[in-house]
């Protein structure tokens, strides 16, 4: 077992299993929800049993990501991400064995919080095991994977269970959640959790109300509740103007291929300088929110230029705001603030659908991203994002 030195970046090879713990809760949480409603025999009963098992996954992470964090920051964050993913592999083996509707909801359960463990405490070490010039590239790798994990999870997840039935397809998250976890106890080196000032509830309360938090944490939410709008909601309306599944299925693809495919370069720009967190993040809301407002125009021409430009402002958030997150953040309190920032995110995910969705019950859809898309123009003005020294 390695031990890492601090203020110098990790060989690369440390650093795959960290990308392949992010992929593994990304495809785990949309390859199985995309799934759920279709192939679950027995188990989704209705509208909104199929409601609850989606949130169980996510409510989970609501609840214990904070926890999870502050753990990993007590105890180290690798104990916990291998222990995550150890549980991951548990949680789905579980369904594998025991095939009825009961163990489905306490393998999702399982697997919600188990993904609370592992996915801070991956963030936490992403910003450990790197200087924090290098954070961009680190941070962009890591949305980069994760990424491909939301883009692949639907479709290998529906090959998967055409092929073998839901059960397949936990088999083969049980066996992923084990490769991974051995794969990081082998290469991921040993990071000691760091002294630590005693810190009261006040004092908690204080270092999440400092605008150096909730500006970027507010930007990572902002552009997750965009992309779970533009998951859910563009082959809506690709079927409401008539266009067939290929169509509707290659808005979404384009929407996780730009945000796959500007994370990285992102990340980089920022480290060369040549990208400064607040212009980087006020840049991808502004894209996000002309994606919104393109999503609104009529025909495949608005969705798929919507999807690109969601993808691509989604894809400047992300490495941005959690690199923002690390340099401002004492790193003694790293896995705290990634599990408080995952909190938010999560926020966003459930938010963002809910608030599109509120709209255009009462007037249509197209009025849904408008509202959403106002919201995201009008954060830059309310975000003052500055990057400051490590452990600042």
């Amino acid at each position: 077992m390695s031990t890492a030195s601090a203020g110098q970046a990790v060989p690369a090879r440390h650093m795959w299993p960290l990308y392949a713990a992010g992929f593994t809760t990304a495809f785990g949480a949309h390859g199985i929800a995309a799934n759920l409603g279709g192939h679950a025999r027995g188990a989704v009963t209705s509208l909104l049993v199929l409601g609850g098992l989606l949130a169980l996954y996510d409510g989970a992470e609501v609840v214990l990501k904070p926890v999870f964090g502050t753990l990993a920051d007590r105890i180290g964050a690798r104990p916990v991400l291998v222990g995550g993913l150890v549980a991951f592999a548990a949680a789905s083996a579980l369904y594998v064995v025991a095939d009825s509707p009961g163990w489905l909801w306490a393998a999702r359960l399982g697997q919600g919080a188990a993904a609370s463990a592992f996915s801070p405490s991956a963030s936490a070490l992403v910003a450990r095991l790197n200087p924090a010039a290098e954070h961009g590239r680190a941070f962009g790798g890591y949305g980069f994977y994760k990424s491909i994990g939301y883009t692949l999870g639907p479709l290998l997840g529906g090959v998967l269970v055409w092929a073998g039935g839901l059960q397949l397809l936990f088999a083969v998250l049980a066996v992923l959640g084990a490769a991974v976890a051995v794969w990081a106890l082998l290469a991921v080196p040993a990071v000691p959790p760091l002294p630590r000032a005693r810190q009261t509830m006040l004092d908690l309360a204080r270092r999440l109300a400092d605008p150096a938090f909730l500006a970027p944490t507010a930007a990572l939410a902002a552009a997750t509740a965009a992309l779970s709008v533009g998951v859910g909601f563009l082959p809506v309306s690709g079927r409401a103007a008539g266009l067939g599944t290929v169509a509707t299925g290659a808005a979404v693809s384009v929407l996780a291929a730009c945000a796959a495919v500007v994370q990285p370069r992102a990340g980089r720009a920022l480290d060369r300088g040549r990208l400064t967190t607040r212009t980087g993040i006020t840049t991808g809301l502004l894209l996000t929110a002309a994606g919104m407002g393109c999503a609104t125009l009529p025909g495949l021409a608005g969705i798929l230029i919507g999807a690109a430009l969601i993808g691509a402002g989604t894809g400047l958030i992300t490495p941005l705001g959690f690199a923002a997150l690390a340099a401002s953040t004492p790193t003694e309190r790293l896995g705290q603030t990634m599990g408080a920032a995952e909190l938010g995110r999560e926020l966003g995910d459930a938010g963002g659908p809910l608030l599109v969705a509120t709209v255009a019950s009462l007037t249509t859809l197209n009025h849904g991203y408008a509202v959403l898309g106002v919201i995201l123009a009008v954060g830059p003005f309310l975000t003052a994002v500055r990057r400051r020294p490590a452990g600042g």
